[in-house]
């Protein structure tokens, strides 16, 4: 695991000197400035900058309108929301960030947290919700704790959960704080087991959960992997897993993104050229942007026979030869609706090659767009950090580009519908650890290499549960799709 630092805090500074219309004008407020950022970084780069009216470039052709215009909002990120696309529904993707060091901590798997993800169920027609427990970072509040995978929740700050509350409840699970009430459930009944109280700290979380290899399903070698987050800074320890199961000389694989989010585009087209070598150096995906910079940022990302080590300031420290698998024909990925734009860009990237890329599990989330950090950096384009204005620490990550697969595929806004549908919130009652052969998503794919229909004991499945949305906190970066700077 790699030495991280901490989460750096840097002072706002309140008296800005920047222009904000011609960049060296001196005489321009604070949000004036970051105002002119905001719509410039978005003219330049935002997918949909032709759909937009307000960002037409014809729109700073008058300098006292286009600074009344910018007048308008004393708040950037209210100036970014009103330019974003609406198809059908405002683009949903694009979003402001507040402090550009926390964010890039993030991509890298540094947050502040208790340290576990849930899932909240609908368990009977009363209307009783529980939480529960899908994963548990190693060293965090929660492992500290000793919560575990299948653990269940009834209650949060002594309020029991049920239909009305629980979203409200829930949006506790983000704070510094909090009291989580747990249970067992026998027949239906739950009775309280005890009650813990966890305090949020900083965490660095290893994208790579679990590797393992089964030895015998059919007679053949599985290699297992639970991979969380496409994050570049773990690029040497995705290579070294990769190198486990080149030693083990596995025959079939199963990768688990039922958490995974997404992450660097370039650490998906690692990953790609991991599992399948015989594609070479051919197109993994493609990107394309808008209208100006197709000729500069339009293009591929391949196969390769190297991949670049990053630190966790995303910092280029070295090479690695990529360890590719040699016999590796089909992709068993195991999914949810967390599986998200770069897991997806695995599913969509690689079907053109393999013999089969079966999804199994839920319907991933739909998302074949993604961005790029936009920093107060107008002499490099927007794109630069080091070159960002000191003054303050505000960026954007709007939509920039959709990706393609080598046969120009990328219709899956509705996300991809599993092969295997197996439904995990249905055996809330019974979830077991990641890598258990019985896990019930796991154990689909494993009987499905058996050459064997996936049976699952009725006893221990709830066909009166529902599984519950939650409105999305703090985590958009959670989902992301990025080019790293």
């Amino acid at each position: 695991m790699k030495n991280f630092k901490a989460l750096i805090l840097l002072i706002l500074v309140t008296s800005i000197t920047t222009s904000c219309f011609e960049d060296n004008d001196d005489t321009q407020t604070p949000i004036q400035s970051i105002n002119n950022f905001v719509w410039k970084g978005m003219n330049s780069w935002y997918k949909w900058q032709p759909n937009v009216p307000d960002l037409s470039d014809s729109k700073t052709d008058n300098s006292t309108q286009y600074e009344s215009f910018l007048n308008k909002f004393s708040n950037p990120k209210d100036l970014f929301n009103s330019l974003r696309y609406q198809i059908g529904v405002t683009d949903r993707f694009s979003w402001f960030v507040e402090d550009y060091i926390e964010l890039q901590q993030q991509f890298q798997g540094i947050t502040k947290s208790f340290g576990m993800r849930f899932t909240p169920v609908e368990i009977n027609s009363s209307g009783d919700v529980i939480l529960y427990i899908k994963h548990v970072a190693l060293d965090s509040p929660a492992n500290d704790a000793n919560i575990k995978r299948g653990d269940i929740i009834n209650a949060i700050d002594g309020t029991t959960l049920n239909t009305n509350n629980y979203n409200d409840l829930a949006n506790k699970l983000f704070g510094e704080t909090v009291t989580l009430s747990f249970v067992s459930e026998n027949n239906g009944t739950l009775s309280f087991i005890d009650d813990k109280t966890i305090t949020a700290s900083v965490i660095s979380e290893n994208p790579i959960f679990l590797k393992k290899v089964f030895n015998d399903i059919n007679g053949k070698k599985v290699g297992y992997l639970v991979y969380n987050g496409f994050r570049s800074s773990y690029n040497d320890e995705l290579n070294d897993t990769f190198l486990f199961f080149k030693n083990e000389n596995i025959n079939e694989l199963i990768i688990d993104l039922r958490l995974n989010g997404g992450g660097s585009v370039s650490t998906a087209a690692y990953l790609a050229s991991m599992i399948y070598s015989s594609a070479g150096t051919d197109i993994f995906t493609d990107l394309k942007f808008n209208s100006k910079h197709s000729e500069q940022e339009d293009g591929s990302y391949n196969f390769g026979n190297t991949l670049n080590v990053f630190d966790s300031n995303s910092t280029k420290v070295g090479e690695q030869t990529i360890n590719r698998l040699n016999n590796i024909n089909r992709l068993y990925v195991l999914t949810s609706n967390n599986t998200a734009s770069a897991s997806e860009l695995i599913i969509n990237g690689l079907r053109p090659y393999l013999n089969a890329v079966k999804v199994v599990g839920t319907t991933t989330f739909g998302k074949n767009v993604g961005s790029i950090t936009l920093y107060d950096s107008p002499n490099t384009d927007y794109t630069e950090r080091t070159s960002a204005n000191k003054t303050h620490t505000k960026a954007m990550q709007p939509i920039v580009f959709k990706t393609f697969n080598k046969d120009g595929e990328s219709d899956y806004t509705q996300g991809f519908t599993p092969d295997i549908e197996i439904e995990e919130h249905q055996f809330w009652n019974n979830i077991l650890p990641f890598g258990d052969e019985n896990e019930v998503v796991l154990k689909g794919a494993l009987d499905d290499i058996r050459g064997v229909t996936t049976k699952t004991s009725s006893t221990k499945k709830s066909k009166q549960s529902k599984q519950l949305k939650i409105k999305e906190f703090k985590n958009m970066f959670d989902k992301e799709m990025y080019i790293d700077n």
